[in-house]
């Protein structure tokens, strides 16, 4: 997420009066969060491009209070990607 992202997504929260909603900069592997601590998190493709997917999730399954939820939208492939896509960031961020 890039300063811009992070400060659109603050300035929606603020502009929608949400006090109960949160942007926070951080690694998928090392949530900057309490354990337990969370209602929803939300994923856009983002665990797509994380190579450490277990640890990832491990992290989710962390921050998630018991009645947790977690909203996943991502691409699943049934293939192996070929070498020349992996390393094509245009497929990924385009």
């Amino acid at each position: 997420m890039t300063d811009v992202m992070l400060d659109r997504a603050r300035q929606s929260i603020a502009s929608m009066g949400l006090s109960h909603a949160e942007v926070r900069r951080g690694d998928a592997t090392a949530l900057p969060l309490s354990d337990a601590s969370v209602d929803v998190v939300a994923s856009n493709g983002v665990l797509n491009v994380v190579s450490e997917k277990e640890l990832a999730f491990a992290e989710i399954l962390r921050v998630l209070k018991p009645s947790g939820r977690l909203h996943l939208a991502d691409i699943v492939l049934e293939t192996e990607l070929p070498e020349d896509a992996r390393r094509n960031i245009d497929l990924w961020t385009g």
